[in-house]
């Protein structure tokens, strides 16, 4: 978790010399933009060597990266320190380019990648626990760790065309086991040092871990995973017997020792929500707030723009609510009275909620063209999430399409219980998780020409949950809500809950607020099912700072788009608007702004 359309995003070289500058300063800049795309090379060099899933993810795991495809990254402390040396070294590379003779599209990527590197390094200075870095301080979690995520990604990522796919399937099988093994190593000394999740969260993860431990082996996703698509390709051989082998010997093995450390630390876990308590806590928050919205905001603020945010919307679903005959209650309590309308809660209606929401996002793709001039060309597909996770996934996330074109764009949603997804709630979610939010966003930023390979691979959560969330303001204006004001208050509920989030993020992690305090003021303000909230709440816990990125994001993305307007007038184009903003690639939200400023001056403006 980027069809160039617009000159200005040429290389500042270029731009340069065709304004008349002087030939020996576009030539510098064309020295210093060379050494600038020559380090980019590099970098994204060792990230492939060093995370062969990141080949595979993007669908590059063939030709001279086939090599990728039967290696994991390596979790060893001794890589982690490797690593950490490696990132300072590149954040010294890159500042030692001239950042003053680099301008236009080059000067994005250049602000991009150094942003990423300085957090990071930051991270890695300040703090050892969660292996470095910030925003996720617990190594193993119900969110965090390979045995959360790697049965998904071998399933719906690793590709198996050929018997060398296959084999290449078993050998990260083991691969999976030994980096089970590593993480128990890194999460043991965490702990040693203190770093403890809180109870509740041993809990949750210790009921995954179970869960995946006691499926028997011939219905374990990992084996029935390659026997079903070996299969399907004629690929001869006992490969279900084989990965059997390998999951019984070696992945349930290290699976069980994670499983062990769990139980051993849950006496000694507190109750405690927030990151406040771990070793220089506070400035672990700051670090991951600033990683996460890319924005120098501060705790305080954070929540303070919460609670007003909270009360301005909840005005607006109110008047939405009266509108519709609904006026008495708290609108919590409304939007509790709508969310008593959900899917029956068995396999055949979760099929056909599956299969509404595939109509409904083709619906909305149609939509598009009026408001956009890149579009998508991968498909999307809405799935559900794979049972042995859905008691700690999120209500709903998305996977990006491969570079390639061979693996569509996933929206997931969590439906372990339908009450928790409302009816009135769920076209906005296909907004935000598929078009025009995540898909569209992501699968533009894959396909787009002309950017450093390093830019389809950084992400920012302010860019990419602000815009998602922006498309939910967008899905208004395109009018998909005009037949249905119940989906219109769904779109508030959902604004609603990213004000909250601001509020129980900053809450428990710089007000000290407990877990239940989080869990209620999030319940009784939406009107949700309290286990939807509980989930909520728990993922900010071990994701500290990461749920303020959604409204933060949305309020730059919005506040852009008003400043072009004004500076436009009726020049002002919003497809072009959309175009610049996304073409750009996935900025932080800094760099975003100047983008935007960019794009108003090429079309005649004053920014």
């Amino acid at each position: 978790m980027l069809n160039r359309r617009h000159m200005m995003f040429a290389t500042a070289s270029a731009g340069f010399a065709a304004a008349g500058g002087a030939p020996t300063l576009a030539l510098a800049r064309e020295g210093e933009v060379a050494k600038l795309n020559a380090l980019f090379d590099d970098i994204m060099a060792k990230q492939l060597r060093q995370s062969p899933e990141t080949a595979t993810g993007l669908g590059l795991d063939n030709g001279d990266l086939a090599w990728t495809k039967d290696l994991l990254s390596d979790r060893s402390a001794a890589a982690i320190a490797a690593g950490k040396v490696q990132t300072a070294k590149q954040l010294a590379d890159l500042r030692a380019i001239d950042r003053k003779a680099i301008k236009g599209m080059d000067a994005a990527n250049y602000d991009t990648v150094e942003f990423v590197l300085a957090v990071q390094d930051e991270g890695n200075k300040q703090f050892s626990y969660g292996g470095g870095g910030s925003g996720a301080p617990y190594v193993l979690s119900q969110l965090t760790g390979s045995y959360q995520q790697m049965p998904d990604f071998l399933d719906t990522q690793h590709s198996i065309e050929t018997k060398a796919d296959a084999d290449a399937y078993l050998a990260r099988m083991e691969g999976f086991a030994r980096l089970m093994d590593q993480e128990t190593a890194l999460a043991k000394q965490d702990m040693m040092d203190g770093v403890i999740p809180p109870d509740f969260i041993i809990d949750k993860t210790l009921i995954q871990m179970k869960a995946f431990a006691d499926t028997p082996t011939a219905d374990a996703p990992l084996v029935k995973s390659i026997a079903r698509r070996t299969k399907e390709k004629n690929i001869a051989g006992d490969w279900a017997g084989e990965a059997s082998k390998i999951y019984e010997g070696s992945v349930l093995p290290a699976l069980k020792r994670q499983i062990a450390l769990m139980e051993w630390a849950r006496p000694k876990a507190v109750h405690d929500a927030g990151c406040w308590r771990l070793k220089d806590g506070g400035a672990y928050y700051a670090t991951s707030l600033k990683n996460y919205t890319t924005s120098d905001l501060k705790p305080d603020e954070i929540h303070q723009l919460g609670l007003d945010l909270v009360k301005s919307i909840s005005a607006e679903a109110d008047k939405l609510f009266k509108s519709i005959g609904m006026k008495t209650g708290t609108v919590g309590e409304r939007m509790a009275k709508l969310g008593e309308d959900f899917y029956p809660n068995d396999d055949a209606s979760k099929e056909q909620l599956i299969k509404d929401l595939n109509e409904k996002a083709v619906w909305i793709q149609k939509q598009l063209p009026a408001y956009f001039g890149a579009l998508p060309k991968a498909p999307l597909e809405i799935r559900r999430v794979p049972k042995a996770i859905e008691a700690g996934a999120p209500g709903g996330y998305y996977n990006s399409p491969s570079l390639d074109g061979k693996r569509p764009g996933i929206y997931w949603i969590n439906l372990r219980d339908t009450k928790e997804q409302a009816k009135y709630t769920l076209t906005t979610l296909t907004v935000h998780e598929g078009v025009p939010g995540h898909h569209l966003q992501l699968s533009i930023s894959n396909e787009a020409k002309g950017l450093p390979m390093i830019r389809k691979i950084i992400g920012f959560s302010g860019y990419t949950e602000g815009w998602a969330l922006y498309s939910e303001q967008l899905a208004v204006e395109m009018g998909i809500y005009k037949a249905d004001p119940r989906g219109h208050i769904g779109m508030l509920h959902d604004a609603l809950f990213r004000a909250v989030r601001l509020v129980v993020d900053t809450g428990m992690h710089h007000k000290k607020w407990s877990r239940e305090q989080a869990v209620k003021y999030m319940a009784e303000t939406m009107g949700d099912e309290e286990s939807g909230s509980i989930t909520e709440i728990e993922r900010y816990v071990v994701w500290p700072g990461q749920a303020c990125s959604y409204m933060i994001g949305k309020i730059v993305w919005l506040r852009a788009r008003a400043k072009a307007q004004k500076a436009l007038g009726k020049k002002f184009d919003i497809r072009e608007f959309h175009d610049a903003g996304l073409l750009s690639g996935m900025t932080p939200l800094t760099t975003l702004e100047r983008v935007i400023d960019d794009y108003i001056v090429s079309k005649g403006g004053k920014a």
